[in-house]
């Protein structure tokens, strides 16, 4: 039975997934506003929903190596594993904006939450600073849109504004928002039942909480980014594939851990400590990647996912 929940799950995310995305297109369409902002907010909230679902009730339950092991395991598979398959199908450009501005921002948030975890564990000022920095980071974000959706007619032709204008009116911006409500719901939907369903399959086989943390719960809560990042690239929107993995990572650091931390302070266990240490690496060295050509490539993919690959089975064996 669990196996057909599963199954009836990654439906609900593939399909939510790709209503999600077609509606996020059509809104930046319409307001003017880069696909990489809708990426690194509406999306990349949508898609952090399991997370915040799965950390906070950990939380409310005492359960700490599961909301940590979430928190970071879903960030491990989404720049090694969702970037890492991304880059492998299509190169992946990246903007000046997100080199300069915004994986920049997600190493310090990383650094913020290894810094905060040394002393194995977090408490409710520490989570009140997460969340602060999250409505600082959210506010940052609204007001570049604005500057930016408000120097596009300048900086662009007439001709490809007359394009996306009529683009816009093809559907009605209530018809948009409930067409993109709708994916959000699915994808929602579809992640909590592919959670549950391998929680219950992965515990059956005697895994311990932290392990089903790092790997079958986050693998299952990052679905929706790996889905909509897959769909967004099919779709040619590749910067809503890489907005959604950086910004799905900062929501997951600073709201979901901020939340679940402020809600109930953590104790952060020695190996938590060493997973936290491991994300701030490969958060850097994806920073180095985009970088480098201003682009994430074939070759950088295959060895994203090879390390991912390697660090679960270190995570297993320990």
């Amino acid at each position: 039975m669990e196996f057909i929940i599963l199954i009836i799950g990654f439906f609900f995310l593939i399909k939510g997934a790709d209503i999600f995305v077609e509606g996020a297109a059509s809104i930046a369409r319409k307001f003017n506003v880069p696909a990489m902002v809708i990426g690194l907010t509406i999306v990349a909230m949508g898609t952090s929903a399991p997370e915040a679902a799965v950390s906070i009730t950990s939380s409310l339950a005492g359960q700490n190596d599961m909301s940590v092991a979430n928190v970071v395991g879903s960030n491990f598979f989404n720049i090694l594993m969702v970037l890492g398959v991304s880059s492998i199908i299509t190169k992946l450009p990246v903007e000046k904006n997100t080199i300069k501005k915004d994986a920049p921002f997600l190493i310090l948030v990383s650094g913020m939450l290894l810094l905060f975890a040394s002393n194995l564990e977090m408490s409710r000022i520490e989570g009140l600073s997460l969340l602060a920095v999250f409505v600082y980071f959210l506010l940052n974000t609204v007001k570049s849109a604005k500057n930016t959706s408000s120097d596009i007619g300048t900086s662009e032709g007439e001709t490809a504004v007359a394009m996306e204008a009529s683009m816009a009116k093809e559907i009605s911006v209530p018809k948009t928002v409930i067409v993109s409500l709708i994916g959000m719901i699915g994808i929602v939907i579809g992640g909590d039942m592919v959670v549950n369903s391998a929680t219950t399959i992965a515990t059956s086989f005697g895994m311990s909480d932290n392990l089903v943390g790092l790997t079958i719960v986050s693998i299952g809560t990052s679905l929706p980014e790996f889905v909509t990042s897959i769909v967004a690239i099919k779709k040619g929107e590749t910067e809503i594939a890489i907005g959604n993995v950086i910004g799905s990572n900062l929501f997951n650091l600073l709201l979901v851990l901020g939340l679940a931390t402020t809600i109930n302070p953590i104790t952060i266990s020695a190996l938590a400590l060493i997973d936290i240490a491991f994300m701030v690496f490969i958060t850097v060295l994806l920073y180095l990647f985009m970088k480098k050509n201003n682009s994430l490539v074939k070759n950088q993919g295959f060895i994203l996912i090879a390390m991912y690959f390697m660090y679960m089975a270190y995570t297993i064996m320990r």
